[in-house]
């Protein structure tokens, strides 16, 4: 082999192997995001039925029930529009209770009770993460023209 050949050999190993590792590193990449999702969006079966993906807004008052034997914790999460039946199975946070914001990754079961992996709640008084309020924004404008009349607005979530 000349010289020539050897060089265009190795470069084109070298691009076949950055290829395999971006087409190695999309692929990880894409199985690890999680979108986030609204009630609403979730009973409009917007949300992946076999994906991971995250549920936001308040916990309903009143919801909170805990299995007689062992660590699973039932609860349902609002964005005062729609409601979702969430189960979690582990130890709350600290700042978990009725009434304030939450965030819970996890996964839709078939009978569309949210099944969550970790459940984070908000810092403190004033903190709600941001995906939580903007959806709790649309869904009370959603819900103030459908209320008067008006079909509702698009919410163009993007995610």
């Amino acid at each position: 082999m000349k010289a020539r050949q050897k060089r265009l050999l190795f470069v084109g190993l070298a691009i076949l192997g950055i290829g395999a590792a971006s087409t190695l590193a999309i692929t990880a990449l894409q199985s690890n995001l999680s979108y986030f999702f609204s009630p609403s969006q979730v009973l409009a079966k917007e949300a992946p039925s076999n994906h991971v993906f995250r549920l936001g807004g308040l916990v309903t008052k009143g919801s909170l029930r805990r299995q007689d034997e062992g660590l699973t914790v039932y609860f349902d999460v609002t964005d005062n529009v729609a409601t979702v039946k969430v189960a979690y199975e582990g130890i709350l946070p600290d700042l978990f209770k009725e009434g304030s914001g939450v965030v819970a990754k996890g996964r839709l079961r078939p009978d569309g009770v949210f099944q969550a992996e970790e459940v984070l709640a908000k810092h403190d008084e004033e903190y709600m993460p941001p995906e939580v309020a903007s959806t709790l924004q649309t869904a009370h404008a959603e819900g103030v023209a459908g209320a008067a009349g008006q079909p509702p607005a698009n919410s163009g979530a993007a995610h």
